[in-house]
C-alpha cells in the first residue's frame, strides 16, 4: 500500500518568463496607466523581495496572475460602471458580517 495520495493537487501554472515585461506593456497602454503602473511596480517590488526572502517565485507568479485577471477583466467592469446602475441601495458587507478580524 502507498502513502501517497490518489490523486495530486494541480499547482497554478507558472506564468512565463517574460510575462511580466508584457504585462508592464499592456498596462502602459490602457486607460488606467496612471494609476496602475506605479500600482504593479509597487507590487512587483514586494513580491521580488519577498521572493528573495523565502527562495520561491510564487509571489512573484501571484502578483501576475493577480495583474492579468485585473487587466482582463477591466473592461467589464467599465461597462457596469458606465450602465448607470444604482449602487445607493446595497448594505455595506461589514454591516452584515461585523468588522473583520
Amino acid at each position: 500500500m502507498s502513502a501517497q495520495p490518489d490523486h495530486a493537487p494541480v499547482p497554478p501554472y507558472a506564468p512565463a518568463p517574460g510575462a511580466p515585461a508584457e504585462l508592464l506593456a499592456q498596462l502602459r497602454d490602457c486607460a488606467r496607466a496612471e494609476q496602475w503602473v506605479p500600482a504593479f511596480e509597487r507590487d512587483w517590488a514586494k513580491a521580488l523581495e519577498d521572493s528573495r526572502h523565502s527562495y520561491t517565485l510564487t509571489p512573484l507568479h501571484d502578483v501576475v496572475r493577480a495583474w492579468q485577471v485585473r487587466l482582463a477583466t477591466a473592461p467589464a467592469v467599465d461597462t457596469y460602471l458606465d450602465s448607470g446602475r444604482d449602487e445607493s441601495g446595497f448594505v455595506d458587507l461589514d454591516d452584515v458580517l461585523g468588522a473583520r478580524q
